[in-house]
């Protein structure tokens, strides 16, 4: 007679909440924690460029820079919009959440 005895990997305790950590979890928050995180670096760079600007003096090198700064800001800031819109746009549409990594069967479910 032999004795198999069976291990249970599942986290346990404070641990337990892990045990619903997937790969497509993980993939759907580095998408949103990556949108969050252009769209505030671009809003940081809007802000600093207009303080630049600001603070230029009339130099119209220093003023250059901080408009294409602004410039710049303001198109990644499109860029960062336009995509989240896109993934709205997806899921309305056809149902794939792409935040969520949700996507509908065939059978609806």
């Amino acid at each position: 007679m032999r004795l198999v005895q069976q291990i249970n990997l599942a986290p346990r305790g404070e641990f337990e909440l892990l045990g619903g950590i997937t790969i497509p979890n993980l993939i759907s928050a580095f998408i949103l924690i990556a949108l969050i995180a252009a769209a505030l670096i671009f809003f940081f760079m809007l802000i600093i460029g207009g303080i630049k600007y600001i603070t230029s003096g009339g130099d119209k090198g220093k003023a250059e820079t901080a408009r294409g700064m602004i410039t710049a800001a303001l198109i990644g800031l499109v860029i960062v919009f336009s995509a989240w819109a896109i993934v709205q746009l997806i899921q309305a549409f056809f149902g794939v959440s792409i935040f969520t990594l949700n996507i509908p069967n065939a059978y609806g479910g």
